[in-house]
């Protein structure tokens, strides 16, 4: 239910976002640091390399799992043993005495992930008045922003300075602070998982059945799209910027801040588009995605146009993740926590497949500035299947915004008692 707190609303979406902060550098900080590891762990590159894999591999199936499994926890005690979880699986990757070891403690890592970034928007969103509610779910995807921007670069200096080790100490830190902020301003009074269904008649079974959804199915499979169209040209922003705009090597980590200072401006610009219109915020994320791709193709071999490109990228690339979060909620009223979940592991999916489009073209000889051109053709299909899906819903009601509030009403706001 909506409890009162609201008057300490920025330090609860602190903590979630710190919380998000977190396992968002636990997942990406490991490719800066790859060749301490390897060189002091005795293994190749491409073998620790599979410490990402495996922790994505994680977040994708153990997340839906996991929030399936605590539906009847409450949700601020959910949020503080998946916090527990977090810090108990980086200690154990500090102090791993061999590979097999770090591994575990990855995958065990892992299982927190999805969980928790679901939770943290679910909270944001029962924590806001409904038209606040994608606002308040991009503050909280701005701890990934930042994971990028701030605790990435950092943790790897660290790494190159101290030891691998000490990244993983300095993840641990973050994550206790977050634990304290949690249990300090989170409120205790919100509703779990499964007191909403009971409040709504539905059993664990009945929200289950929200998977069949075909809305449901066709907003996961538009997450995986946008979100691989990204990671297509994303993966590849270094050789992009060196091969094709021909920036010297210390430039690119400028670059890569510009494209980080955008991704946060995205991330707030999305969130406000989707409180307005859900549908309509989806569709112009999309659309923006689209424009600025193609942007980048054109301007990629001239330096200062590249750097204004790749600017809009970052905004354009991160707006849609608080419209394509929004829309679960909407679609998903009878499980909300469960369908975050799944679109996290939607998010991962969208980010092996993105990966991989883009080394299949320059394998297939095409060069990597045509990872720009694939990524925009998947976010085609994407904004294809979006205008389907804004079809579907037009021809249920013929006043679109109103369905979508009643929805997002229903689904996320419960009156306080």
């Amino acid at each position: 239910m909506l409890r009162k707190a609201r008057v300490a609303m920025p330090l609860p979406l602190l903590a979630l976002m710190l919380g998000v902060f977190c396992v968002g550098t636990a997942e990406v900080v490991i490719a800066g640091i790859l060749p301490e590891m390897s060189a002091d762990l005795d293994v190749s590159i491409p073998m620790a390399g599979l410490l990402v894999t495996g922790y994505a591999l994680g977040v994708t199936f153990g997340g839906p799992v996991i929030t399936l499994l605590t539906t009847k926890w409450a949700r601020k005690t959910l949020l503080l043993t998946l916090m527990g979880v977090f810090i108990v699986g980086n200690v154990i990757a500090a102090l791993a005495p061999n590979y097999g070891t770090l591994m575990g403690a990855r995958i065990f890592t892992s299982f927190s992930h999805g969980t928790f970034a679901a939770v943290a928007w679910h909270v944001a969103a029962l924590m806001s008045p409904p038209d606040k509610q994608a606002t308040a779910m991009a503050k909280i995807a701005l701890g990934f922003n930042f994971a990028n921007v701030l605790g990435s670069p950092i943790g790897t200096f660290i790494g190159q300075q101290f030891g691998w080790r000490a990244t993983f100490v300095y993840i641990t830190a973050f994550a206790v602070l977050c634990h304290l902020l949690i249990y300090r301003f989170v409120p205790g009074t919100l509703s779990t998982e499964s007191d909403e269904a009971a409040e709504e008649g539905v059993s664990l079974r009945e929200q289950m059945k929200v998977f069949r959804k075909g809305s449901l199915q066709l907003s996961m499979l538009i997450t995986v799209l946008a979100q691989g169209a990204v990671f297509t040209t994303s993966t590849y922003l270094a050789p992009l910027l060196r091969d094709v705009g021909h920036f010297a090597a210390a430039m690119v980590g400028v670059l890569l801040i510009v494209f980080g200072i955008g991704s946060v401006l995205g991330n707030v610009l999305g969130g406000k588009a989707a409180d307005a219109n859900v549908m309509r915020g989806v569709l112009r994320a999309q659309a923006a995605l689209l424009v600025a791709l193609l942007l980048f193709w054109v301007a990629s071999p001239y330096q200062i146009p590249a750097a204004i490109a790749l600017f809009l990228f970052g905004a354009a690339a991160f707006s849609i993740i608080p419209a394509l979060q929004a829309r679960i909620l909407a679609v998903a009223s009878a499980a909300p926590a469960l369908a975050l979940s799944a679109n996290v592991s939607a998010f991962n999916l969208g980010n092996g497949l993105g990966a991989w489009l883009g080394g299949t073209t320059i394998d297939l000889g095409f060069g990597v500035r045509s990872v720009t051109l694939t990524a925009a053709l998947a976010t085609s299909v994407a904004l294809a299947l979006s205008l389907i899906m804004w079809a579907r819903s037009r021809s249920e009601s013929s006043d679109l915004p109103a369905l979508e509030a009643s929805t997002t009403d229903t689904a996320l706001t419960r009156k306080a008692p």
